[in-house]
């Protein structure tokens, strides 16, 4: 069976439940938590050129992947504790996205949609 967003909402949400934290997990504070995991993240490629980044993500990819998975987690407590089914708010951004950056006019390019 694959692992589905749902199936890791569902874990993250045992995890949480069987500590008694949903009390301390409200929006805000869940927001918070992921802008300083975010940080901490950010910590690792901070003053690197893009090949240095790429060098970092292999020699510290344990460390990395750690963060990683800290923000996926608080970011996936967070749709589900405002009842936002994730999978339909990334696919329903995709599409805006589609529309915003059509390949044509976007394709190689770094610009923002409304400068494109």
């Amino acid at each position: 069976m694959p692992t589905t967003i749902e199936t890791l909402t569902a874990e993250i949400r045992a995890f949480r439940d069987a500590r008694d934290w949903r009390q301390f997990h409200n929006p805000k504070e869940l927001a918070i938590a992921i802008t300083a995991e975010a940080g901490e993240l950010l910590q690792h490629f901070v003053w690197q050129s893009p090949e240095q980044s790429d060098r970092r993500v292999t020699e510290r990819r344990d460390e990395i992947e750690s963060e990683i998975a800290d923000v996926a987690i608080l970011l996936f407590e967070l749709a589900d504790n405002c009842g936002i089914d994730l999978a339909d708010a990334m696919r329903a951004k995709l599409a805006r996205n589609e529309e915003r950056y059509p390949v044509a006019k976007a394709k190689g390019s770094n610009k923002k949609y409304n400068e494109l």
